[in-house]
């Protein structure tokens, strides 16, 4: 029985045959740090981490390439983000479907470093409306911080209008965009947001251990970098270089992942979002409309219509989330994601919490419609089982 893979919201699987080539071909022929030398496989090495700086910003619509900031993932980002940014008595406004990457600095920084956070409430589906986020907006509200799209629901939140309040109010956007990176379109460049989080090893297809932050032109001077040490430039200087990206990059890069990274933003170039979100949101209806009427089962989130991802949590009456996930898993070879998938806030507005979460499948560029297809058939069958 071949493997099922529907956790893509995790980490997207498989990867592109690139992004494995690319991997491989640094550990087994190139081997170099990047910016630690000038022999030829070494310069190879930065050429490489050069282009793929480039496509992120390309995909992104950054400014320039040197707007990005290669971090390890997007809670590496996100944690940049917020301990670089805020000061003591800075007010925060986020929201209850936040991951726990956002919600964690946050509590750690009202403990550690006086800083205030308002969390604003989230319907059923997981949205919040931007009215909520203007009642929240206060005189000392120095960021708003947004996930672009739910881990949880897969609910698309209203983002440039949130950054419109934000900015409007002198306060900074910084957006949680680790689901929709690499699955809908971005161009910072031209939209409120002053920070961006990406995951490097979910939409955009490069291997763990990969991040992106992207930094609004000028606003490096008001974001401390966590790490300081080896960049490879201004070697005679023992402060950390000021200008970007070398003020947030301390320390070697993780330049195999970046090489597979490069990898994976080359094929999502060569395919285009365009086709590749008309084949999620293909498959992501196919999935709705085989689960929605079977007996039992509630889908949470969006309807398939409707603005969301393909990231589609269920419930079903009379099975745990992870019975039904290791089921799937060990009957049928179907693998997905049970619990509260670290966003407890989601749950609770969704009304999942205390009943331990959902099973959450995702699906990916090389789901099939054949998958979808056994996957619904299967948890037809497991469901039939309950009395």
């Amino acid at each position: 029985m071949s493997r099922i893979y529907l956790d893509n919201a995790a980490t997207s699987f498989p990867k592109p045959p690139t992004v494995f080539a690319a991997v491989d071909d640094f550990n087994r022929r190139l081997g170099a740090a990047a910016g630690r030398g000038g022999y030829r496989e070494a310069v190879e090495v930065d050429a490489i981490l050069r282009r793929c700086r480039k496509r992120a910003s390309e995909l992104l619509g950054a400014e320039s390439p040197e707007r990005i900031v290669f971090t390890f993932n997007a809670t590496d980002s996100l944690n940049l983000s917020l301990h670089g940014l805020l000061a003591p008595g800075d007010h925060v406004v986020t929201t209850q479907v936040e991951h726990n990457s956002v919600l964690r600095p946050l509590r750690e920084l009202e403990a550690r470093r006086d800083i205030h956070v308002s969390v604003v409430a989230a319907d059923e589906q997981g949205f919040v409306a931007p009215e909520m986020i203007a009642e929240a907006l206060k005189p000392t509200t120095r960021l708003v911080v947004v996930q672009h799209a739910s881990n949880v629901t897969g609910a698309i939140q209203p983002i440039e209008a949130i950054g419109e309040l934000a900015h409007n109010a002198g306060s900074l956007m910084l957006v949680d965009a680790a689901q929709s990176a690499g699955h809908l379109p971005l161009n910072v460049s031209n939209q409120p947001f002053d920070l961006v989080a990406c995951a490097g090893h979910k939409g955009l297809l490069g291997p763990l251990g990969s991040g992106l932050l992207y930094v609004r032109p000028g606003l490096e001077d008001q974001l401390f970098g966590l790490r300081q040490g080896g960049t490879g430039s201004f070697s005679e200087e023992d402060r950390q270089p000021d200008h970007m990206p070398d003020k947030f990059e301390a320390g070697n890069l993780n330049a195999p992942a970046l090489c597979g990274l490069d990898a994976g933003l080359a094929f999502l170039q060569e395919h285009g979002l365009t086709e590749l979100q008309a084949q999620e949101q293909a498959l992501t209806g196919q999935l709705i409309a085989g689960l929605k009427d079977l007996a039992g089962i509630r889908i949470v989130g969006p309807p398939a219509d409707g603005d969301r991802l393909g990231v589609v949590s269920v419930t079903a009456a009379g099975f745990e989330a992870q019975v039904l996930t290791t089921v799937l898993d060990e009957s049928f070879n179907i693998q997905s994601r049970a619990g509260l998938h670290c966003a407890p806030g989601a749950h609770a507005a969704a009304g999942t919490l205390e009943e331990g979460g959902t099973v959450r499948f995702s699906v990916g560029p090389f789901t099939t419609s054949e998958e979808i297809e056994t996957t619904c058939d299967a948890v037809s069958s497991i469901v039939a089982t309950c009395p």
